[in-house]
């Protein structure tokens, strides 16, 4: 670890960060992952549905988590922006609900102007002590 206390986690099994920004930083105990979209890491590919693409973000996620011997079992705390939020949001929760198990991460929801995307999310996982 840094002087900061935090660690850049990378994989190449999740995209590439667009911007300044870290995949996942370790630190504190806890790994915060950036805010992922649908694109295929390899293809950078977008698929069409909430369905799928909601199963691609989680995906990206998971490998990031996957970087640091972690699962979505490990998350505390998920933050989902949706494109549109009234439409979307069962299609989004059933495919939700096959990446997690009980007891569920808290989780807030919001609608959120998106680039060309459906849907992103972060998390923040606890590492092993």
């Amino acid at each position: 670890m840094s002087g900061h206390g935090k660690e850049a986690v990378r994989t190449e099994n999740a995209p590439r960060p667009a911007g300044a920004y870290s995949q996942g930083v370790a630190g504190a105990g806890l790994l915060f992952t950036a805010g992922f979209g649908p694109q295929d890491p390899v293809t950078g590919a977008v698929a069409g549905t909430v369905e799928e693409q909601t199963a691609q973000v989680l995906r990206n996620v998971a490998a990031v988590l996957a970087a640091r011997g972690l699962t979505t079992d490990d998350v505390l705390k998920v933050t989902v922006h949706l494109q549109h939020l009234r439409r979307d949001f069962a299609a989004y929760d059933a495919v939700y609900r096959q990446f997690f198990t009980e007891p569920y991460p808290v989780r807030t929801t919001v609608g959120s102007d998106l680039m060309d995307i459906l849907v992103e999310i972060d998390v923040v996982a606890a590492l092993p002590h």
